[in-house]
């Protein structure tokens, strides 16, 4: 099991940025994938970003391509996600989560394929 941290939420206003860190613990050396996610009130939770452990390979969700940078630091198993130009409709709970097993980049999208999930930071960005 891997435990995760997220840190970095806060209020920003519109146009503003953010860096999101998720700090990774226990079996981090089979770790394929990490992820993020959001979930606003009243809605289900999406995929934001994802990046793949050993290629460095990155996916982003349509809505965030361009804005939103995810990057990571194996040595210090720390994933981040720099969020910049933010809209009120980027606020959300962010969520971190680690896929253990290489999947299809298709499921890197999917929430239920995910092993482990942190507690969430609250990101709020006014207009």
């Amino acid at each position: 099991q891997v435990q995760l941290v997220e840190s970095g939420g806060g209020l920003v206003q519109a146009g503003g940025s953010l860096r999101l860190s998720c700090v990774a613990s226990g079996r981090t050396f089979s770790t394929y994938a990490m992820g993020w996610f959001r979930q606003a009130p009243g809605k289900e939770r999406e995929f934001v970003a994802a990046s793949i452990r050993n290629s460095g390979s990155s996916y982003y969700a349509d809505s965030v391509k361009g804005r939103f940078t995810i990057s990571r630091d194996n040595a210090k198993n720390t994933v981040y996600l720099q969020m910049s130009s933010l809209k009120p409709e980027d606020t959300a709970v962010y969520y971190c989560a680690t896929m253990d097993y290489y999947r299809d980049s298709y499921y890197l999208r999917q929430p239920p394929f995910y092993n482990d999930w942190g507690q969430g930071t609250q990101v709020t960005v006014s207009s």
